[in-house]
């Protein structure tokens, strides 16, 4: 049975859509953007978008009893791979060795103006079991 992941600083979705779903073990995050969860107010840059686009992603894991060790899959969508430096260092910062498999798509736009957007397959115990 899957349930639907909300709560407390979790951006509301900006669409028909659940920020993340638990079915069993597993928790699949929608893409998180660099929103403030009670504003919705987009952050200035790509660097402050990726840091608070992991934030949100904690979040989320957080309200779902997981944490970022737990995720085994990322994709990180760039509106320019010319920032790719840039996220990757701020991306790194939240996951130790063995780290999530990961695509980087470079993508023409995101929603609200976004630069950068990161979506996550966990599953508990991932880095681990």
């Amino acid at each position: 049975m899957k349930r639907s992941i909300t709560g407390a600083g979790i951006p509301a979705a900006i669409g028909p859509y659940s920020p993340a779903i638990a079915v069993g073990d597993e928790l699949y995050c929608s893409g998180q953007l660099g929103l403030h969860p009670e504003t919705g107010a987009l952050a200035e840059g790509v660097a402050a978008q990726a840091e608070q686009a992991v934030i949100n992603l904690g979040a989320l894991l957080s309200a779902a009893g997981y944490g970022y060790n737990d995720i085994v899959k990322t994709t990180i969508f760039l509106v320019d791979l010319a920032d790719f430096a840039t996220v990757n260092e701020i991306y790194g910062r939240a996951f130790t060795q063995p780290y999530p498999a990961r695509s980087t798509i470079q993508v023409a736009a995101l929603p609200k103006g976004g630069l950068v957007e990161i979506e996550a397959i966990a599953k508990r115990g991932g880095a681990t079991g």
